[in-house]
């Protein structure tokens, strides 16, 4: 029987780096029942953790699913007083830039989120980044405060930096009764309940205590501003506001705030302490009552590649089956699991798939429910589901995958851009096989991972998203796939661009006995104005100077010359190409003529174009003491960092800067130095800038092996 989609939540757990999400995550496992022991993440035992990189530095790498039940009063406005059991699938994320790709993924087939925010520190450099990324796949969410017993924790101040810095509306549903070392529990304004959790037995229940005196006024304060903002929302409620505001009952307004979320006109703030078990019941509450079940969310729309119109699909199990992968992993014990969303319809075990970027059908053998890195078989998935398959030959992160009668193209992930590289070798030659293996599974698993062989040196060149990312990716090949690597030193991931026009006229022509080969184009070559990325390429041939069938070989050849630019083989990641003018020979013409017309047009045109060297620029926050401010932006401003402004935050300065990646290897370890390890730092990447003309001729000389 079809389950109700109801009573099923598909959730995210996003935040920066050390928010609590995995001892978030830890806790919902223990009270739902799905885990009988708490386990931590410095000491290496938490469950989505389950990496060994993981626990020895107690960060996540990777986002791991878990399927757990919870028990919820019957949804408001519904006859029946008894509880229900709700499946919730919890994917918990990485908080470190270095792997935002497992936020992006997750986001992308996620029903809504739970934003982690620490009570000290409030909204961080990721926090922004997860909250942008919600906000691009049209995630609703809810906001949990976290960390309320920490020494400097102040919810008020976070809210107000969920307002500020997120351009987010946040409406407290709770205020805390004390902080820091004092923080017992929370004021429910829903309900004007205030609750204490018995610590006796690790929070699990609660009691319900008169509202304290010295926080009444605070109390009336934010539940005036809880129903305001609901009644702005609700013009029923509205109505009822301006009669009598007490009125509104308990139902009306959790109705209310539930479509607000939906449609992501305010996100509702929680508090509590994940670690000290106090809040994480609640949360789950409000995960149930607001966040949203696939049925509550438009069908998913796709294009159907026969017809190239768009279709939707709606979360019924009576549609034609689609899903979407959105990570692969490799399992020593079972080979490739494909993570995958199921949108509509449903999937036995054993059938077959159409997989519309291939075009060939896939058995899937088996079907199982992940819990972090272990695998329950299942017989069957439906439509709403979060699972693995297992038995693909040919999957990538962003296929779709569908009933071949019904074929659908749902839209796929965008990725961002490697900008650090290290060059690699295995330590002995007879380990060549085993890292090209390596290499390969690592590249299914990890869209942000390119690698590629340096034509001249012959080394293979490994491109990730930072230090740590890449660091992670080696210590698994020699864990995992038992490669000892020898790497050089990291090298920065430049691009070119073109700053100026020029025309250019290309003959091709070859004659070595019989057919010869023969191509001549007259083009525009130079910068796109309309700050997309990749080639504009424009046709302007009239009179059929160059056959149309040929067309395609010259934006092709354009295409691939792109990637090797004309100032040091780096790759230009935006040009505009017009084609106005050519000739054609109707015996030596053919396709790979006018591709290698294009390719060499590229080369000596380009060099015309002033082409300028691009280098990626990290948007850098560090939080340091004042005594050390001096150093810190002086060190930074010696790194050609662009100062952008500093902050006072729980009586530290929060400096921000735009600084070459260049120049910011080993930076963390430099900043422990200056301020005797009590400062921290965030990188995140920001953008490409032009590389000052000076250095730029320096890093030119230097790669073509030129002494300065």
């Amino acid at each position: 029987m079809a389950k109700d989609l109801k009573y099923l939540r598909n959730i995210g757990i996003m935040a920066h780096i050390d928010a609590g999400k995995t001892t978030t995550t830890e806790r919902i496992l223990y009270y739902t029942g799905l885990t009988h022991k708490l386990g931590e993440v410095h000491e290496g035992a938490a469950t989505t953790d389950w990496m060994e990189q993981e626990q020895e530095r107690g960060i996540t790498i990777t986002s791991a699913a878990v399927t757990t039940n919870w028990n919820y009063p019957t949804v408001q406005g519904e006859t029946t007083p008894d509880t229900r059991s709700y499946q919730i699938n919890i994917i918990d994320t990485p908080g470190h830039v270095d792997f935002t790709v497992e936020v992006e993924r997750s986001l992308r087939v996620l029903d809504g989120a739970v934003a982690l925010f620490c009570a000290v520190s409030g909204v961080e450099p990721q926090s922004e980044t997860v909250w942008r990324q919600a906000d691009k796949y049209k995630v609703p969410r809810i906001c949990f405060v976290n960390k309320m017993d920490r020494a400097g924790a102040d919810f008020f101040k976070a809210v107000r930096e969920i307002k500020e810095k997120l351009g987010a509306k946040p409406v407290p549903l709770q205020v805390p009764i004390g902080a820091e070392d004092s923080f017992k529990g929370v004021v429910d304004l829903i309900t004007n309940e205030a609750i204490i959790w018995n610590e006796e037995d690790k929070g699990k229940t609660y009691k319900v205590i008169p509202i304290p005196d010295d926080i009444k006024d605070e109390v009336a304060e934010w539940r005036q501003n809880l129903i305001e903002s609901v009644a702005e929302y609700d013009d029923k409620l509205l109505e009822k506001f301006f009669e009598d505001p007490d009125s509104i009952t308990k139902e009306e307004l959790m109705t209310a705030i539930r479509a607000a979320v939906i449609d992501m006109s305010f996100s509702p703030v929680l508090c509590g302490s994940a670690f000290k078990n106090k809040g994480v019941q609640a949360m789950l509450d409000a995960v149930v009552a607001y966040l949203p079940s696939p049925l509550d969310l438009p069908p998913v729309k796709g294009i159907n590649p026969d017809t190239e119109q768009e279709e939707e699909r709606k979360a019924d199990i009576n549609e034609p089956f689609t899903a979407l992968a959105f990570k692969i992993m490799t399992d020593p014990f079972v080979g490739r699991l494909c993570f995958m969303r199921v949108y509509s319809g449903k999937l036995d075990k054993g059938s077959y798939v159409y997989n519309a970027r291939t075009g060939n059908k896939e058995r899937i053998s088996r079907l199982v429910q992940m819990h972090a890195n272990k695998q329950n078989p299942i017989e069957l998935v439906e439509a709403g589901d979060i699972c693995a398959g297992v038995g693909f030959k040919d999957i990538k992160t962003g296929d779709t995958l569908t009933d071949e009668n019904h074929k659908l193209v749902l839209e796929s992930m965008t990725f961002p851009e490697p900008v650090i590289g290290y060059a690699i070798e295995p330590k002995k030659a007879a380990d060549q096989d085993k890292l090209s293996l390596a290499i390969s599974k690592l590249l299914e698993e990890d869209p942000t991972l390119q690698a590629f062989t340096d034509q001249e040196t012959g080394q293979t060149i490994l491109r990730g998203m930072g230090e740590l990312h890449l660091e992670i990716i080696i210590d698994r090949m020699k864990r995992e796939f038992k490669v000892e690597i020898n790497q050089g030193a990291p090298q920065v991931a430049y691009k070119e661009h073109f700053t100026a026009s020029t025309e250019h006229r290309e003959v091709y022509k070859k004659q070595s006995g019989g057919r010869g080969k023969f191509a001549d184009i007259v083009f525009e070559i130079g910068p796109r104005t309309d700050g997309q990325q990749g080639l504009l390429f424009e046709n302007a041939i009239v009179g059929g100077v160059i056959p149309k069938e040929f067309i395609p070989a010259v934006q092709k050849g354009f295409e691939s010359a792109m990637k090797n630019g004309v100032l040091a083989g780096f790759p230009i990641d935006s040009m505009r190409v017009r084609l106005f003018h050519g000739s054609y020979h109707d015996v030596d013409s053919d396709s790979l003529s006018f591709e290698m017309a294009a390719i060499l047009g590229f080369k000596e045109a380009g060099k015309k174009c002033k082409p300028r060297l691009l280098e990626p620029i990290m948007s850098v926050e560090v939080v340091t003491p004042d005594e050390f401010t001096g150093p810190v932006t002086g060190d930074l401003n010696r790194r050609r960092g662009m100062m952008k402004g500093m902050d006072t935050k729980g009586g530290a300065q929060v400096i921000k800067a735009d600084v070459p990646l260049a120049e910011l290897f080993g930076y963390v370890t430099d900043l422990r130095t200056i301020s005797s390890g009590r400062a921290s730092a965030t990188l995140t990447f920001s953008h490409y800038a032009e590389v000052p003309q000076n250095l730029a001729e320096g890093i030119i000389a230097e790669l073509k092996g030129a002494t300065v």
